[in-house]
């Protein structure tokens, strides 16, 4: 089980992201995104309550994403988060 303040960091971190640093994390891993895109994903965020460690949060904000951007972008955003949760070695807190 996940502690809780590495819990809300990362919460902290998914509901404060910047538009910049989305268009930045998009270009950095090859994932095509607009600034126009970047800003409504960004806003929606921040206007959201979603708990990236929870599956059902992560559907939604993956079929959220998909409306935003396209079904191509969302699920190279999907296999992103999870190349990058291994790579980080947090696998076991995203059941």
């Amino acid at each position: 089980m996940m502690n809780g303040l590495t819990k809300r960091i990362i919460i902290s971190k998914l509901k404060n992201i910047s538009a910049k640093e989305i268009t930045e994390y998009a270009h950095k891993y090859h994932i095509s995104v607009t600034e126009d895109q970047a800003k409504l994903i960004s806003s929606h965020l921040q206007r959201s309550s979603y708990d990236p460690t929870i599956a059902e949060d992560r559907a939604q904000m993956l079929k959220k994403l998909a409306q935003i951007t396209d079904i191509k972008t969302a699920k190279a955003c999907q296999q992103l988060f999870h190349k990058m949760i291994k790579e980080y070695g947090v696998e076991n807190y995203f059941k």
